[in-house]
């Protein structure tokens, strides 16, 4: 007579109740699924359809001329500098330095340029590079004021002009002018930046300036 066939089984612990339940090598776990992540829509553009916000734009959605004002703005604090300026390994005493910063023109600690400008291109990121294929270049970067701690930052981007690749109808460029406002209204900051953009509805052809070795 044969022994009954014995099914192997390992014990599963339960971490929110601490007991433990026996499972059959036939039945996977539920928290240990391997196509766990086949239900999750991966895709960026089915995930917009759901009526997400839209991250970014394509090439057709610019519109030379346009404005748009980013949101949220952005208070800068007294540790975003600090640790900005440690991560960098920029050790200027203006930034870091109370003392140091006190007997300065400017009488108090200045943030530094890069955070500055850091945070204003990711602000803008929702609105202009969400979907971007590459950022091509930045462009006069310039500080005209400066940003101290508690400041709050109000950034907006101007689309100056968008072109269509002349080898791959899939693209094409932007060019946009970024300003970065205090809550004064002071101008602290502008550049400009060349992003490449997908198309929503790639077709040929089009005028447009090469992309050099992105093309």
């Amino acid at each position: 007579m044969r022994a009954p066939t014995r099914t192997r089984a390992f014990r599963a612990i339960d971490r929110r109740t601490n007991s433990h339940t026996q499972t059959t090598d036939q039945e996977t776990p539920t928290h240990m699924s391997p196509t766990a992540t086949d239900t999750v829509e991966t895709d960026q553009a089915a995930r917009e359809a759901s009526g997400a916000h839209p991250y970014g734009r394509y090439l057709e959605e610019f519109e030379v001329g346009d404005v748009y004002r980013h949101w949220p703005a952005k208070t800068v604090t007294e540790s975003d500098d600090h640790l900005f300026c440690l991560i960098t390994m920029n050790h200027h005493p203006l930034h870091i330095n109370d003392v140091y910063a006190h007997k300065s023109q400017q009488g108090r600690n200045v943030v530094v340029g890069p955070l500055v400008y850091s945070l204003a291109l990711g602000m803008s990121v929702s609105d202009v590079s969400g979907k971007a294929i590459a950022n091509l270049a930045t462009e006069e970067l310039s500080h005209p004021a400066p940003v101290f701690h508690g400041d709050t930052l109000f950034v907006e981007s101007e689309v100056l002009e968008k072109r269509e690749s002349k080898s791959k109808p899939d693209r094409g460029t932007v060019r946009v002018h970024t300003r970065v406002f205090n809550q004064d209204g002071v101008l602290v900051a502008e550049f400009k930046r060349l992003v490449l953009v997908p198309r929503k509805n790639p077709g040929g052809g089009g005028e447009a300036e090469a992309e050099g070795n992105v093309e």
